[in-house]
């Protein structure tokens, strides 16, 4: 019997990108369409494994699972612990605030504390504003944890990824998107550096279903006020 495909995500709700594991029908939204086909096409059953954001790389590394398919922006840091798939999406990121708070661009965030995730692409972007003190967190319900510190007051704004925050800062009342850094992020599937057949078998199953199109209806799907950044062969 073939072995599932085991990909590691944290439990959060956060669309379009993904809900929760416990939500009917279990995980929807776009990640868990991508990994859907990808399954599909290798011919086996998709398993999630949830854990914390900051134990999804070492879980990748030790072989628990095959790998990590859960907002990982393809950066420097995260290379030097695995290997990466072609992107399954390019995104930008937003500064989310508190509605009425908000600020036109990043000289409007000197002096106020700004809530990333631990070693992520936010967390860089976040740093680089000049005068802003950056928050880390890294716990099991890390995006729940940052917008409840925003709704609190313990933080001023929250640094994360676009494809969340546009829709989130139009349908929430007590939050809006302040702005977005065009960062034209890639984002991809980590695998375990020593597992190069890994590596290989689900990057040409992302490649198959980029040229035939089927990423680009799950796209559509999930994110259509988004222009779709790869092309259909």
């Amino acid at each position: 019997m073939t072995e599932p495909l085991r990909l590691a995500c944290i439990d959060a709700d956060a669309p379009p990108l993904f809900g929760l594991v416990s939500a009917p029908g279990g995980r929807a939204g776009y990640e868990p369409a991508v990994a859907e086909l990808l399954a599909a096409e290798l011919d086996r059953d998709l398993e999630w494994v949830v854990m914390p954001w900051g134990d999804m790389l070492p879980a990748a590394r030790d072989h628990r699972v095959d790998g990590v398919l859960c907002g990982q922006g393809i950066i420097p840091a995260r290379l030097e612990q695995a290997d990466f798939t072609r992107p399954y999406g390019i995104f930008h990121e937003g500064i989310l605030m508190r509605r009425g708070e908000a600020v036109p661009d990043p000289t409007g965030l000197a002096g106020k504390r700004i809530a990333a995730i631990r070693a992520s692409a936010n967390y860089n972007l976040a740093a680089s504003f000049t005068g802003a003190e950056v928050v880390e967190f890294e716990s099991e319900h890390v995006y729940e944890d940052m917008l409840g510190a925003l709704r609190s007051g313990e933080v001023d704004a929250v640094c994360d990824d676009d494809v969340v925050f546009v829709p989130l800062g139009d349908s929430d009342p007590d939050f809006e998107l302040a702005f977005v850094v065009k960062t034209n992020n890639p984002w991809g599937i980590a695998v375990a550096k020593d597992r190069p057949e890994t590596l290989a078998a689900l990057d040409g199953a992302l490649a198959r279903i980029i040229a035939d199109g089927r990423l680009k209806s799950a796209w559509a799907q999930w994110l259509p006020t988004l222009d779709y950044p790869f092309e259909v062969s």
